[in-house]
């Protein structure tokens, strides 16, 4: 069986496709670094106007507690789950500034500082988390990360209580004053990660036109059939799974199998881009590019924002319609409340799907779920007090097995979650001291 450099790719006219892990890629030297043959990817996920506690905490700590109903679905990847109760972000407290915890719970997020109050140009907050752990690994990826989302950023304006746009709408920050913006076009992430051709001139069926026409793959059909006559059996079908789930992706971003064909079978229109309509397959969409920016080891670092700090976002397909914002000032309404709770499982689902989409894949005889960790919460706990303590924290994934513990741990009163990302930090192998305000280690279980 021929040995492959993990760097390999099938290559066509404008496409590089990144290859799955392999076994044939594993090290001919057992030499070579654990780190390198077993990469640990991190993943942060945020979503806003906190959540209803009640159906979140579990009622006992440790390893035997029974899953209350939002994270319930979760219940296939328990084994890879803990629950964090009393984390803080001191940071988005309003230490003198008085309104704008929604902006302040954004800002502070991945980073634990207390932004600058200002809708000027002279923001100010601090380096987020994910952006640490870049600069230490993500030289060894195509991208040092990604930043995704569902709803765009803005580096301007007004968005709470004289706070900038930039706090609220931005989880990555490169340092003190630049935010990073979000991706959420899953076609535009499609391209970056596989390199789709999108501007060619007219012509015939022979001329880049027609070629712009066939997907990704078809690029690189004849290169891939070439690597499939050196790999074993058990290779040559991961990679008959991945380039499916690649086409897969692609038809449901382009919805290629429904356009209207032209003259020589082909569309007659090019291939629509942009935000699909439907938000739950939009999200769903966004889900597949993480899997496969973390399947191919395109990057090891990514941030992903269910929706922007303050969402007024509805979701009148699953019976909640009115604004999510307004839902989570829920003065104990109990209809609000539960629509709350609706929208919280909802969110979890995606997640889910996720999760689903990484335990089924195998790299290296391990899944890529444990060999990756995921940071799932909000910097708001419950959104009627806007309170910044006793946070929703949850984590996924065993860490390519620096974690193998799963429960619900409870912390004292006031432990910054900045303890936690220090030590996913370390996990990643960035050896630091402090981040945010830390004050030491998470102990986990």
């Amino acid at each position: 069986m021929k040995q492959l450099d993990r760097r390999t790719v099938l290559r066509g006219l404008g496409t590089a496709i990144t290859l799955p892990w392999l076994d044939a890629m594993s090290p001919k030297s057992r030499a070579a670094s654990l780190a390198d043959e077993k990469p640990v990817r991190v993943l942060f996920m945020m979503v806003p106007n906190g959540i209803h506690m009640p159906a979140w905490t579990p009622d006992s700590e440790g390893t035997d507690y029974a899953l209350p109903a939002t994270l319930e679905a979760l219940s296939k990847h328990r084994k890879s789950l803990n629950v964090f109760t009393g984390l803080t972000l001191d940071g988005a407290r309003d230490h003198g500034d008085g309104p704008g915890d929604h902006a302040r719970s954004g800002a502070s997020f991945l980073t634990g500082a207390h932004p600058k109050k200002t809708d000027g140009a002279d923001i100010k907050n601090g380096i987020s988390v994910d952006q640490v752990a870049a600069q230490g690994i993500g030289h060894k990826t195509r991208f040092a990360s990604l930043e995704l989302g569902m709803e765009g950023s803005s580096q301007s304006g007004n968005c709470d209580s004289g706070y900038s746009c930039a706090y609220s709408s931005n989880l990555a920050w490169r340092n003190e004053s630049s935010p990073l913006a979000k991706e959420m076009d899953p076609s535009s992430v499609f391209e970056r990660l596989f390199g789709a051709p999108d501007k060619v001139s007219q012509g015939g069926p022979t001329s880049p036109l027609a070629t712009r026409r066939k997907s990704v793959l078809d690029y690189a059909l004849e290169d891939a059939h070439s690597l499939k006559r050196k790999l074993g059996a058990a290779d040559s079908r991961k990679l008959d799974e991945y380039l499916y789930a690649v086409k897969d992706v692609e038809n449901r971003i382009g919805r290629s199998d429904k356009l209207q064909l032209g003259e020589n079978g082909l569309p007659s229109y090019s291939r629509p881009a942009g935000v699909p309509r439907v938000w739950e397959e939009h999200c769903k969409l966004m889900m597949d590019m993480i899997g496969l920016a973390i399947r191919t080891d395109a990057t090891r670092v990514l941030t992903f924002m269910m929706a922007n700090e303050g969402s007024n976002r509805g979701y009148p397909e699953i019976g909640a319609p009115e604004s999510h914002h307004d839902l989570s000032h829920h003065g104990k309404s109990e209809d609000k409340q539960t629509k709350l709770q609706k929208i919280n499982l909802f969110h979890l689902q995606q997640f889910a799907y996720l999760a689903d989409q990484l335990s089924a894949v195998d790299e290296g005889g391990e899944s890529l779920l444990d060999r990756t960790m995921i940071l799932y919460g909000s910097g708001i706990s419950d959104g009627d007090r806007h309170n910044h303590d006793d946070l929703p924290i949850l984590m996924l994934g065993k860490a390519g097995g620096r974690l193998n513990k799963s429960g619900h741990w409870k912390y004292p009163s006031n432990t910054p979650l900045c303890n936690l990302y220090l030590w996913m930090l370390h996990q990643v192998g960035i050896k630091a001291d402090r981040f945010g305000d830390s004050t030491d280690l998470l102990s986990i279980g």
